[in-house]
């Protein structure tokens, strides 16, 4: 994965920030949305636009566009930094391939071990009943 081209592919865009904060936030806009199309990226194959559509369903626009935003920082330079980080890694979790499970059954040890204690919780609370009469 190129990040300095992603990079350059990315839109960012500083807002206002909402919510409480005094003067500081009314007059500095520094919250940033960062945009980023997957139908235009020339980062990736076809392989990989497949499995990121897949993976990004639900975050991706009508557009097939990613909006992140971040506002946590009075920097703006920080919320940017913050922001692409995120996109990385997002990119990077939905491009990654899971290994392939192989299945296994149970050891002949773990069955006994299981069907032990189950007689011995059985046991228990046989104990705690009444007596027959």
């Amino acid at each position: 994965m190129n990040k300095d081209l992603l990079y350059t592919e990315c839109n960012f865009k500083a807002v206002r920030s909402s919510g409480p904060g005094g003067q500081h936030v009314n007059k500095t806009s520094t919250k940033v949305v960062l945009s980023w199309s997957l139908e235009l990226t020339t980062a990736f194959d076809e392989f990989q636009k497949v499995r990121l559509e897949k993976y990004l369903a639900t975050k991706l626009t009508k557009d097939r566009m990613i909006v992140l935003s971040y506002d946590q920082s009075r920097s703006q330079h920080k919320n940017k930094e913050t922001v692409f980080t995120n996109f990385i890694k997002l990119l990077e979790k939905g491009l990654r391939v899971p290994k392939h499970r192989k299945k296994t059954k149970p050891t002949f040890t773990s069955k006994r071990k299981r069907l032990d204690s189950k007689k011995r919780t059985s046991e228990k609370k046989n104990n705690r009943r009444p007596p027959k009469l």
